[in-house]
């Protein structure tokens, strides 16, 4: 249904001029001159009739086609000759047509629709009224109307041009007849049932005659049971008037009480400012339209610019700009004196405001009166507006009352009571009486009392004071003796407090939603509907508030009086003082009320609303209200008209409707009940002693904060109901304007009420899965949630503290508020306020959680030194297994975890942890940053762990060598698996292995020459950096680092061999190298340290290489000549000649092993060249060559040759006949050989002779 349309949808898409959407009347017979009657209906068959009073004096009807079926015009004139009277049957239409008197012009038509026919009721100049059928062209009656009342022969022979014909049906009464006949001075209307007889006769029944008073009648409207009018007074007021014609036997016409044109004067006194009063003024929601002003504006302006469809904001602005502008044009003088401006200003102001009036009093000028027949809705249709007409309750209407209708009142219809119905109508009479004496002074004196928070009943005491001192009328004299009249003050005081109480004991249920009956949900939704029940409301609290007033004043008076007699046999002085103090409330509610039914809404931007959206989803409340922007178009909407719309439509329909047992859910939507109905369940809504808080609620929802601000200053000081929702709701208003220390304060007094109030109540609903704690810890931890949500975290740690307190008893909330002071301190960067928080959480694991985010957020930070130095009592092990973690999970060159953790352990003297930190951090970087960088942090790692076990004594400094990366558990790390996707098991022991200083020192060496090397060779970093020392001494062979390598080889205790390979490799690529081998080798070559040596010739790369091998093997000597051996087979093995330096240094060490090298080579050549020479130095010629000390003799000890290596020289000789030159060899070691066994046997024989 909410989709659904308007009647008018569509009205801008037809076309009025297509000929088959208008007629022109046409021009015979033509319209009569004088008379403005007319009458339209629509027939069963969806046909538009017309009809309209002819120039002939008859009635002609224009019959349109349906609108979506094509058809022709047609026009029917009804008229008639002549008549033939019958008395008794009344009047029968003859066919005989002819000329016809001007005298049965139709002055006022009205028209009865039955299923296939229309009657028409033309009342004429001739005071008859004629009824005709449409369909069948007749007349069916003709009535004198002159019967029914009083005539002069002037009268009759007068045209009855002011006459007025109004028809009312009802189903089960008929139709009536509604009849105003004019005449000078004087009026009468006559009410008339239409009865049928037999055969199409008709008559008419006289029911009732009803004089009116003097006042120029514009409009009228019937029901079947009562008659409203709209008259014209000679002051051209507007009167409206009713009276139940069945019922009103005394012809007592009922009042109806329109609304009052503004003031004609505005009231600015000295100390206010004009423009501020004026604006105020005017713009006072329901006092002018924007129409009027904008009209206003435009004569004002002098027609220089329209203004066209300005909000009233716009408007505001528009109408200061041009009073302003016209001012500042008027004012000549350079200067004036302030006096004189605000006079001036005063002047321009009352001529702007002057002009607005003139268009409103234009605007409102009633022009007609509608009543629905099926809702009883009565409107009044004025120039520029809509009015409409709502019951007055009671106690307004005795209020309202002029007093001769108060006089003639009838007492029974008050109350039951005929003594207690007297007594109230003379309290009222009291009461008009001081509300009639009380001067604008006086009544400001009560409205400032209520606006400043001041007791009215001291205001009632100084207006009451000022009254007889200004009492020049005897006023006090004839409330006195009013006040003899009543026979029991105090009991009638009583029933006029009780009739405008709407306090109730309990909160109105909340709305349940509106889709059981879909035709409700609509149901006083337009703006319309909404203006009207806001309007009822507002004119509601205005009246009441200055019958509170004036009740107030009457009762001060009473006190001053203390007259036994006046209050009806001694009454007590008690219960006076109680009926003031009832008074009071109710007449600040009613200011309340009155003020915020005049108090605009702002419009709110978006961001506001979404901000807002947010604060109210952390506090649960966001179902509360529809939050969407509203654009304030034809008139500013005030913060009641917001609410209804909102929220209370909602409530007050669902009540009304949809609960079992009520008045209205069965009846139709009649207007007076339901209005009153709805009035009446929205006056308790809005009245602030109520427990329901739905109005300050929607005010929130709706982001009207400085109104809802306003609306609880108003209300703190009286109303004790709802304290802490108030207080609650204050807070929020600080909040968003940005004073939050205000808000706390608000929040905290409000946690006193929490259980007590509703809204608090549903404020601290659990939400699912929560943990259920106090009401006033889960109050907390909503304002804890919102404090945190808008960004006050000095604010959550106090409001946490006081939440402390609360929780003594329940160490799950402590631990909760814990965290959260914890968290907003770290995040302030108030550390120690943070580990003091932590140490006090109750919830262990909390607890690690928080040191956790701690040690996080300091090395974020870099607030190290806090960090290290919190003193961690009972939570050491925890921390160090934190930085553990952290430090063995995160990049080593970006977090420097393990470096604080050597300073948490150094600064705690624990040198052994730092020493076992600082080696396990050296052996990381080796393995995962394989860089320069990561060399270079290794090696001070290592000396780090060095320096810290030489601090501890010798038989402490050892450490446990840590494990390898893969081995830690890191909590939350998926478990390795194998190739085929099984989890593959942790080793459950590994061997621990005890590293001591000699260890550590090693490791340091091995990894300053990691570093030596990747400083020469970049290229060899992604392998250098977990090189084992044999790997590493490879590394630097290849690099050419020949006296680092020995250095490693000698700490690790590692043979030279491969060094000597290496570098007798580089001296055979040298050797067989171009120019472009040498010049890099002087790169390698000058990384060592080369004996020095004087040479008269350049050396070139080859010599320097050889220079430094040769220099090796003379540095390093190695049992059984390892090391020569290794460098000629290696020299031999590519085909090189031995240098001769190097064959003479091995053949004083081991000739042998160089023959046996020979032969393996198939070197026969030079193999038979030593033997020859080894042979003669054994015989005593050059034997210091071969390092024989003492050659053969028989003195001299024994001496040998290595024979096998010599027989296996001479069988390869002897096998290689075929060549010439081994021949020749063979034949030269043979003879040689024989030589020598002579010269052995002679000494041998020689030596055993000596023996």
């Amino acid at each position: 249904e909410s989709q659904m349309q308007s009647v008018f949808t569509d009205i801008g898409k037809i076309n009025f001029r297509d000929p088959s959407n208008y007629y022109v009347i046409p021009s015979v017979p033509g319209l009569a001159s004088n008379s403005v009657a007319s009458a339209a209906w629509l027939s069963s068959e969806g046909e538009a009739l017309f009809a309209l009073p002819s120039a002939s004096g008859g009635i002609f009807v224009l019959k349109l086609p349906p609108h979506d079926a094509p058809g022709t015009v047609s026009v029917v004139e009804l008229k008639q000759s002549s008549v033939m009277q019958r008395f008794l049957t009344g009047w029968m239409p003859t066919a005989i047509r002819g000329d016809c008197g001007p005298s049965d012009l139709p002055i006022s038509l009205s028209v009865h629709c039955l299923d296939h026919d229309a009657f028409l009721f033309a009342l004429c100049q001739d005071h008859k009224l004629r009824m005709w059928s449409y369909k069948d062209q007749m007349c069916l009656m003709v009535a004198d109307l002159l019967e029914f009342m009083p005539v002069s022969r002037d009268l009759r022979l007068a045209a009855g041009t002011g006459h007025r014909l109004r028809l009312a049906f009802s189903q089960s009464l008929g139709l009536y007849l509604g009849v105003y006949m004019y005449a000078p001075k004087r009026g009468q209307f006559c009410v008339f049932q239409l009865v049928s007889t037999e055969s199409n006769r008709y008559s008419l029944d006289h029911i009732s005659s009803l004089f009116s008073s003097q006042e120029t009648l514009v409009d009228f409207a019937l029901t079947s049971a009562e008659i409203w009018a709209l008259w014209h007074n000679e002051e051209n007021q507007t009167v409206v008037k009713y009276i139940n014609f069945e019922q009103n036997v005394a012809g007592q016409w009922n009042q109806v009480f329109v609304q009052p044109l503004p003031e004609e004067e505005v009231t600015v006194r000295h100390d206010q400012d004009p423009r501020e009063t004026y604006l105020e003024y005017l713009f006072m929601p329901g006092r002018f339209t924007n129409a009027a002003i904008q009209k206003a504006l435009q004569i004002f302006s002098q027609g220089t610019e329209t203004h066209m469809d300005l909000t009233w904001d716009e408007l505001k602005k528009e109408v200061t700009l041009a009073v302003e502008s016209e001012f500042q044009g008027s004012v000549t003088e350079y200067e004036c004196s302030p006096e004189e401006f605000w006079q001036l200003q005063v002047e321009f102001w009352s001529k702007f405001y002057a002009c607005c009036l003139q268009y409103q009093e234009a605007l409102s000028r009633p022009l007609a009166l509608h009543l629905n027949p099926y809702t009883s809705m009565v409107c009044l249709l004025k120039k520029g507006s809509l009015s409409f007409l709502v019951p007055c309750s009671l106690v307004d209407h005795l209020y309202l009352l002029s007093n001769e209708h108060l006089l003639t009142e009838d007492d029974a219809a008050i109350f039951d009571d005929l003594e207690m119905s007297r007594d109230v109508v003379c309290l009222v009479q009291c009461l008009r009486l001081i509300g009639e004496s009380i001067s604008l002074e006086m009544a400001f004196i009560m409205e400032m009392a209520c606006s400043r928070l001041q007791p009215p009943e001291k205001a009632a005491e100084q207006i009451l004071e000022d009254l007889i001192a200004n009492d020049t009328e005897n006023v006090m004299e004839d409330i006195h003796s009013k006040l003899q009249e009543i026979r029991n003050p105090i009991h009638a005081i009583g029933v006029l407090i009780r009739e405008m109480d709407y306090e109730t004991d309990v909160d109105m249920e909340r709305a349940h939603h509106l889709n059981m009956r879909m035709n409700l949900t609509q149901l006083y939704g337009s703006g319309t509907a909404v203006n009207v029940v806001c309007w009822g409301v507002c004119k509601i609290a205005t009246i009441r508030f200055l019958i509170c007033r004036d009740l107030l004043i009457l009762q001060q008076l009473l006190l001053r009086l203390g007259d036994p007699m006046v209050l009806g046999g001694g009454q007590l002085f008690q219960s006076q003082q109680d009926l003031l103090h009832r008074t009071s409330p109710l007449l600040l509610s009613y200011y309340l009320i009155r003020w915020a039914s005049q108090c605009l809404a702002s419009d709110v931007p978006v961001d506001t609303l979404e901000s807002n959206l947010q604060h109210l989803s952390v506090l649960e409340l966001a179902d509360t209200t529809a939050l969407t922007p509203h654009k304030l178009v034809s008139g500013p909407q005030t913060i009641v008209e917001l609410f209804f719309q909102e929220v209370a439509r909602k409530h007050i329909i669902s009540r009304l409707f949809l609960q079992p047992n009520t008045s209205l859910a069965e009846t139709s939507l009649n207007w007076p009940h339901l209005i009153t109905a709805i009035v009446a369940d929205f006056l308790p809504l809005l009245w602030p002693s109520n427990p329901g808080f739905l109005f300050p609620e929607c005010l929130m929802g709706s982001c009207q904060y400085t109104q809802l601000q306003e609306y609880i200053r108003l209300l703190q000081p009286w109303c004790h109901v709802n304290m802490g929702s108030c207080c609650f709701m204050m807070g929020r208003c600080y909040l968003v304007m940005g004073e939050g220390h205000k808000a706390l304060d608000c929040f905290c007094q409000a946690a006193s009420e929490v259980g007590r109030e509703e809204f608090l109540d549903r404020l601290i609903q659990p939400e699912e899965g929560e943990m259920v704690s106090t009401p006033r810890l889960q109050y907390y931890n909503k304002v804890l949630r919102l404090l945190d949500m808008v960004g006050l975290p000095e604010l959550v740690i106090q409001l946490a503290t006081l939440a402390i307190m609360e929780s003594a008893d329940d160490w799950r909330s402590q631990a909760t508020l814990r965290t959260c002071i914890f968290k907003h301190h770290l995040d302030l960067g108030h550390n120690s306020e943070a580990y003091v928080a932590l140490t006090q959480n109750p919830d262990p694991s909390r607890q690690l959680d928080c040191l956790r985010q701690l040690v996080v957020v300091l090395c974020e930070r870099s607030q190290l030194q806090d960090l290290v130095e919190f003193p961690y009592v009972n939570l050491h092990n925890e921390v160090v297994g934190i930085i553990e973690s952290h430090a063995r999970a995160v990049d080593l060159m970006t977090h420097n975890y393990y470096e604080l953790l050597y300073a948490f352990h150094i600064y705690r003297h624990n040198y052994r942890k730092a020493g076992t930190v600082m080696f396990e951090y050296g052996m990381r970087l080796g393995r995962e940053v394989r860089t320069l960088r990561g060399l270079q942090k290794q090696g001070n790692c290592f000396l780090a762990a060095i320096n810290c076990l030489r601090l501890i004594r010798p038989e402490y400094a050892w450490i446990v060598q840590p494990a390898s990366g893969a081995v830690y558990e890191r909590p939350g790390a998926s478990p390795k698996r194998s190739h085929d996707g099984e989890c593959t098991a942790v080793p459950s022991t590994c061997q621990i292995e005890i590293l001591e200083l000699e260890d550590l020192e090693r490791e340091c060496v091995l990894a300053r020459i990691r570093l030596t090397l990747v400083q020469h060779d970049l290229s060899a970093a992604a392998v250098a950096g977990n090189s084992t020392p044999e790997e590493t001494v490879a590394l630097l062979v290849r690099a050419g680092l020949f006296d680092t390598a020995v250095t490693l080889c000698q700490t690790f205790k590692l043979p030279l061999t491969p060094i000597f390979e290496g570098l007798t490799f580089k001296c055979i690529k040298l050797q067989l190298g171009g120019e472009a081998a040498q010049a890099e080798a002087w790169d390698w070559l000058a990384a060592n340290q080369l004996s020095a040596l004087v040479t008269t010739k350049e050396s070139s790369a080859t010599d320097e290489a050889w220079r430094l091998l040769s220099s090796y093997l003379e540095r390093y000597p190695s049992q059984n000549s390892l090391y020569h051996r290794c460098v000629i087979n290696k020299l031999l093995a590519h085909g090189i000649p031995l240098p001769n330096w190097l064959i003479n240094s091995y053949k004083r060490v081991d000739a042998a092993e160089l023959l046996r090298l020979y032969l393996n080579y198939d070197l026969l050549e030079e193999a038979v060249d030593l033997v020859l020479e080894y042979v003669d130095a054994v015989l005593g010629k050059g034997h210091q060559y071969f390092g024989i000390e003492f050659p053969l003799s028989a003195t001299a000890p024994m001496v040998w040759l290595p024979y096998t290596a010599i027989d296996q020289l001479l069988q390869a000789l002897r096998e290689s006949t075929a060549n010439h030159y081994n021949v020749m060899l063979y034949q030269k070691l043979h003879d040689k050989m024989e030589d020598y066994q002579q010269k052995v046997s002679v000494a041998t024989r020689d030596r055993l002779y000596r023996r």
